[in-house]
């Protein structure tokens, strides 16, 4: 199919985070954009201000005429339900009806693709190496899977030549991208209700792995049990090796050492060895494009961050205020840590909503013991997201696991009186789910 050919673009579910980086590169080069989503939030409010049009009812009498036509691509999420009435309307008609994966492996087929995987790390390291390549001058587009505070989108640049993107494990997404360099962060088990176990993730990983058909250009953090591929460690023995890492005002400090040289004093102000790990999984990508190493160290100095990716919002002496998307035990576990390392004598309070039951109820056990590393713990109801409830997989069972006794469940109208009734010095929100919508109302509470 010739993307030259399609006029207009129709998105089922444009509000999604990944959906509307198309959205947004769809528009940027000129097609016609519109769509639906169920919900109204912030993001569908900037495309509203944007100029696509957006309705928010499964309505085909809402479908702009103008879609009605041949030259129109529908995308879809994975998200939509099968009796979903515009998405069944366009696929009884037999219009061009695409998985937004299946899109992005149009895109990338015909650009030089850097493609980024791994259950945990995609977004961040994504974002920095969008980053690396649009500051030194590269004709890039990066679709990102969260908001990157250096361009409030989720969108790096239009470029025709290079694309970055996430390669999503999901539904095995990520096969129908075309890597011409790729790295793989993490391959922990996740999204078990379609793998069935971690065996099958890490095959698709592999699967994954072995389109890289340069092996020099595919890098891997050490420790995964991936065949071929440079490997990346922060303070180990590896091709790409992150060494005499310490803190100053804030900032790790840190040197590299590449297959070829020491790259020495770099500055990253990303908390967390995980988040050092992932700039350094961007530095090497960039550097395998012979990006020169001022370049990447200016970009390194300069990012900003992705908003709910350890997004400050309140920093000062008597109060931090911290908002994380992380909705895995393994980014909890990295949250915490960061936490730690950054104020080891003070009292943290964590609020997490859990997302899926089916991620809650496969990993109940690693929840419980990551959430009760913190000192107070908020719970929320689970986020449904795509799921109907499973019988017995509540938050209230999960609670029941934690070992620490600092530990409550709260209704959504409840938080923020939870909040400002604790002594906590430290305040993080994590999760995936709409907990992302009352970040500003317990920021303004708390201020």
């Amino acid at each position: 199919m010739n993307l030259n050919q399609i006029h207009n673009v129709y998105f089922i579910g444009i509000g999604g985070i990944g959906m509307s980086a198309l959205a947004r590169y769809f528009q940027a080069i000129g097609k016609n954009v519109c769509g639906y989503d169920k919900t109204q939030t912030e993001l569908t409010k900037e495309l509203i201000d944007d100029g696509i049009d957006i309705h928010f009812e499964d309505n085909i009498a809402l479908i702009p005429a103008d879609y009605y036509q041949e030259n129109t691509l529908v995308i879809i999420t994975p998200a939509v339900p099968i009796g979903h009435a515009e998405w069944n309307y366009f696929l009884e008609r037999n219009y061009l009806v695409m998985k937004r994966a299946a899109v992005l492996g149009l895109i990338t087929k015909d650009t030089f693709c850097f493609a980024v995987a791994g259950t945990h790390g995609k977004t961040t390291t994504s974002s920095i190496l969008g980053h690396i390549l649009y500051q030194s001058g590269v004709d890039v587009t990066a679709f990102i899977g969260g908001i990157v505070e250096n361009y409030d989108s989720n969108l790096i640049g239009t470029g025709k030549t290079v694309t970055v993107v996430e390669a999503d494990e999901f539904d095995r997404s990520f096969l129908h991208l075309h890597p011409d360099i790729a790295c793989v962060t993490s391959t922990d088990a996740d999204h078990l209700d379609i793998y069935g176990d971690s065996s099958a993730i890490e095959a698709s990983f592999q699967e994954f792995a072995d389109k890289v058909q340069d092996k020099d250009k595919l890098f891997v953090a050490k420790g995964l049990r991936l065949h071929g591929g440079i490997t990346v460690a922060v303070n180990e023995d590896a091709q790409f090796r992150a060494f005499n890492v310490r803190i100053e005002n804030g900032e790790y400090v840190f040197d590299v050492q590449t297959p070829t040289e020491t790259i020495k004093d770099l500055r990253f102000a990303l908390p967390g060895k995980h988040n050092l790990t992932n700039g350094l999984m961007a530095l090497a990508m960039a550097k395998t494009f012979d990006i020169p190493n001022q370049d990447i160290a200016n970009a390194l100095l300069t990012f900003k961050g992705i908003k709910r990716r350890f997004s400050y919002q309140i920093k000062t002496d008597g109060l931090v205020y911290i908002d994380d998307y992380a909705h895995h035990p393994t980014e909890i576990n990295a949250v915490h840590q960061a936490v730690r390392e950054l104020y080891p004598n003070e009292k943290v309070l964590a609020i997490f909503q859990p997302h899926l039951f089916s991620r809650t109820k496969d990993f109940a056990d690693g929840f419980a013991a990551s959430l009760s590393q913190f000192d107070e713990i908020l719970l929320l109801d689970i986020y449904p997201a795509r799921e109907l409830p499973m019988e017995g997989i509540t938050s209230s069972w999960l609670m029941q696991k934690m070992t620490n006794p600092h530990k409550k469940l709260v209704l959504k109208t409840d938080l923020i009186a939870n909040i400002l009734a604790s002594d906590a010095k430290i305040i993080v929100t994590i999760g995936a789910g709409d907990i992302g919508e009352e970040v500003s109302k317990i920021k303004k509470a708390l201020s």
